[in-house]
């Protein structure tokens, strides 16, 4: 099975978890694919940088999870939250994926 990089398991739970959320109209269903991505990036950041990259990198994808609310007030809501799957991706691929 191919390894799926944590930058595109991580920027994939922001957008999913988002789309779900809104697509539904049910906000724990979107935060639980939110979750359970970033369980799952978080595991990888771990085995591939190491238990502290992995805890920055985990307060990146909450930092952006959170800070894509006010930002969407400014921009609009996709637009927020593409910014900051993106900007989660290029740290994790930055901090985890570029080595191997």
């Amino acid at each position: 099975m191919a390894k799926v990089p944590s930058a595109v398991v991580a920027a994939g739970g922001l957008v999913g978890g988002y789309g779900v959320a809104r697509w539904t109209k049910k906000r724990q269903l979107g935060g639980a694919v939110l979750a359970v991505a970033g369980a799952v990036a978080a595991q990888q950041w771990r085995a591939r940088a190491g238990g502290r990259a992995a805890g920055a990198l985990t307060a990146a994808y909450v930092a952006g999870f959170a800070g894509s609310h006010p930002l969407a007030k400014k921009v609009g809501a996709w637009p927020a939250v593409f910014g900051v799957a993106g900007a989660v991706a290029l740290a994790s691929w930055a901090v985890a994926d570029r080595r191997g």
